[in-house]
């Protein structure tokens, strides 16, 4: 008789399955650029563990893209000129799992490179042609009252600490831990299962 457990959508390992199964099936797409998106994922994962960041920061960066993978987010710039939301459908995506320390920065990583192009002189001349392409149709710098509202959100900090890696996840040259290496960073960081 088969282990119920193994089929159980609630143990943890069906968990982070769920989780990393998006970038695990589609993480060989480049969406504009040069390394792929599981090859930006871990990079960005890794950046975070060298700055010293704590757990839910090194998730946060790991899994901040994994919107792009749903509904095909991450194709919407190039393939009909509109914004995917990929922030917004990845936090909803990560919420059932992970707390707020999680999926905040994953919400506010667009927030803050339209932030940064607002207030940081020359940081939007380093973005990549297809985050430029992506800025202008999340709506361009923010302006006026837009930029107050962004400081004052509670991870306002960590979104801008997570779209600098973001911006530097983007070497062809840089061989780091795979995507399973998280696992039991992942696992300590779930929220308890739903009953």
């Amino acid at each position: 008789m088969p282990d119920a457990k193994l089929n159980d959508p609630t143990t943890e390992n069906a968990r982070l399955d769920r989780v990393l199964s998006p970038i695990l099936a589609y993480g060989a797409r480049h969406y504009g650029e040069a390394i792929t998106q599981y090859a930006h994922a871990v990079q960005c994962a890794r950046l975070a563990q060298e700055h010293g960041c704590a757990p839910a920061m090194i998730a946060a960066a790991l899994l901040h893209d994994v919107g792009q993978f749903i509904d095909d987010a991450g194709n919407k710039a190039e393939q009909d000129g509109s914004d995917g939301l990929h922030e917004e459908t990845g936090a909803a995506f990560l919420s059932p799992d992970f707390g707020p320390e999680v999926t905040e920065p994953v919400r506010l990583h667009v927030g803050a490179k339209r932030y940064l192009c607002a207030v940081e002189e020359g940081y939007r001349a380093g973005l990549s042609t297809a985050s430029e392409l992506s800025l202008q149709l999340q709506g361009g710098p923010l302006a006026g009252d837009a930029i107050a509202a962004f400081e004052s959100e509670p991870f306002f900090a960590d979104a801008l600490l997570l779209r600098r890696f973001d911006d530097a996840a983007k070497r062809t040259d840089w061989a780091v831990p795979p995507l399973e290496t998280y696992r039991p960073l992942l696992a300590a960081l779930l929220l308890p299962a739903p009953a």
